[in-house]
């Protein structure tokens, strides 16, 4: 386990490399630039800049690779009030600062993590509390009326878009009953319950989605492990069904379903995005939106960065896992 372990943490280096360059190629394929836009907010209020002197303040003066560079902290930033330079990129633990408003961006980061990681526990609890016990049920009584009513709901859950339901969560209540989602985020140091009274919706919108191709996958691995001889063999000995279901069956059947809640984690993330744009939650999702209207590169970057790094660290959280759901998995 050990040496295993230390493989998969010692390919994280290569890999995390990769990314960064793909990231910060990607974003800089954006029409357009943060200097256009200030230019043009300036305009609106008679202001007038100075293009290349406001690029060398931000660093945009240089090359592509030169501003890489300066970024994963291989080459010196220069600072703009002397003529001293330093390192200061990812490699010294430093994200750096907004284009746009200058703000630290880690301190935007540790601000708006908060809410995502709440949305995003919420929500997988949500799904998973729907998902396994209908998959279960679903397998046991297979081809009865709740069978075909639970695969039902679930091809209907994968079909549908989760923004589309949002956007139907808060368009028609308000229209039938006078009533919509509240869109005021209330810090959970404030009110508890009003937190969660605003997450809740968004939560259950995003867990429902997940939960259906969930639901669907559980249902199948049930069904192969009911059909093995282990299990016929406890029943038949005369063991009541729900101790060989919930003892000896769900244990073995829940391995493919781990692997398929990891899956479903960057499609999570991205529904995130969409929910917290809509419910006006500021979360990370929120504010890498708000980034990319205003170009602000390093913003973007990092938030990326951030969740493909989290999402590499719950992969391999996830694979360690296997060994504790069935004691045969053994890791070299």
């Amino acid at each position: 386990m050990r040496a295993y372990v230390i493989r998969r943490l010692v390919l994280v280096i290569p890999t995390l490399f990769i990314l960064t360059l793909i990231i910060f190629s990607l974003v800089r394929f954006l029409p357009g630039n943060v200097i256009d836009l200030m230019e043009a907010d300036l305009d609106f209020q008679d202001y007038e800049i100075d293009r290349e002197a406001l690029m060398r303040f931000l660093g945009l003066d240089v090359p592509a690779y030169v501003q890489y560079g300066r970024w994963i902290g291989v080459l010196r930033t220069p600072h703009w009030s002397s003529n001293e330079s330093s390192f200061n990129g990812l490699l010294q633990g430093k994200l750096g600062e907004s284009l746009f408003s200058g703000f630290s961006i880690g301190e935007k980061i540790r601000g708006s993590l908060p809410v995502t990681i709440k949305l995003g526990i919420m929500s997988i609890v949500t799904g998973l509390l729907i998902a396994i016990p209908v998959g279960i049920y679903s397998a046991v009584r297979q081809d009865t009326v709740a069978d075909y009513t639970g695969r039902t709901i679930a091809v209907i859950g994968m079909a549908t878009p989760n923004f589309w339901l949002a956007l139907n969560v808060m368009i028609y209540p308000s229209i039938w009953w006078g009533w919509s989602p509240p869109m005021e985020y209330i810090p959970i140091t404030e009110d508890p319950l009003g937190n969660l009274g605003v997450l809740i919706i968004p939560s259950v919108i995003l867990g429902t989605a997940m939960a259906a191709s969930t639901m669907r996958i559980t249902r199948t691995m049930m069904l192969e492990v009911l059909r093995q001889d282990y299990v016929r063999t406890a029943l038949s000995k005369g063991l009541k069904e729900r101790v060989v279901i919930t003892r000896h069956a769900v244990k073995n059947a829940l391995i493919p379903v781990v692997t398929v809640v990891g899956t479903q984690l960057p499609i999570l993330l991205g529904g995130s995005v969409i929910m917290e744009n809509i419910f006006n939650l500021p979360g990370l999702g929120r504010l890498m939106v708000d980034s990319l209207a205003e170009r602000d590169y390093p913003m973007v970057s990092a938030i990326n960065l951030f969740y493909a790094s989290g999402i590499m660290g719950i992969n391999l959280m996830i694979d360690l896992i296997y060994p504790f759901l069935d004691p045969r998995v053994r890791y070299s």
